[in-house]
């Protein structure tokens, strides 16, 4: 990993560690505890993946598991996810559910790719902020924020909407 994604990392852990602790000094809390949002992150946890807002070109790899075959990852290893609610190259995950899925940014059309990832697939949309995120097979891709580590799939079969992305560009709908 990169200083300067090691310092984004820390730098947003920071941010948010401030936030959240200004949330609750203002009583800005759930009653419950921070349940989960519809989006199946809890509402207090911010991403660790914060390659999605980290400045460069995007990389796309793949990975295996004995669980769900091969996927998409990002050059760290951190999984990538589609969301079955957006359609061809349209976002719809903002505001709480980007921090529960935080989406792969890029500042650069230009996408390096790495194992079974087909270069052909790769593209970019504009979201409603002005960035640019990356999609593949028109699919706009995210992290689930509950990945701590690269090669962890949390978010599989999420709400039955959101699943890793398989190297031909569908939904690898395999079960944990």
């Amino acid at each position: 990993m990169t200083r300067s994604i090691r310092h984004q990392r820390a730098c947003a852990l920071a941010a948010a560690a401030f936030a959240l602790f200004g949330a609750a000094a203002c009583g800005d809390s759930d009653s419950d505890g921070g349940t989960d949002s519809p989006y199946g992150a809890p509402t207090t946890t911010e991403s660790p993946t914060d390659e999605a807002t980290a400045e460069g070109a995007a990389s796309l790899a793949t990975a295996t598991d004995d669980n769900h075959g091969e996927f998409l990852v990002d050059n760290d290893g951190f999984s990538l996810y589609l969301f079955r609610s957006d359609s061809e190259n349209t976002t719809t995950c903002y505001d709480a559910c980007a921090k529960a899925w935080p989406p792969l940014l890029t500042d650069s059309a230009d996408v390096t790719t790495d194992g079974a990832v087909d270069a052909s697939l790769i593209g970019t949309i504009e979201r409603t902020d002005g960035t640019m995120q990356v999609t593949y097979n028109k699919w706009p891709l995210y992290y689930y924020a509950e990945d701590d580590e690269p090669g962890e799939t949390d978010g599989q079969g999420v709400q039955n909407v959101w699943y890793l992305v398989a190297p031909s560009g569908d939904a690898n709908t395999t079960e944990n």
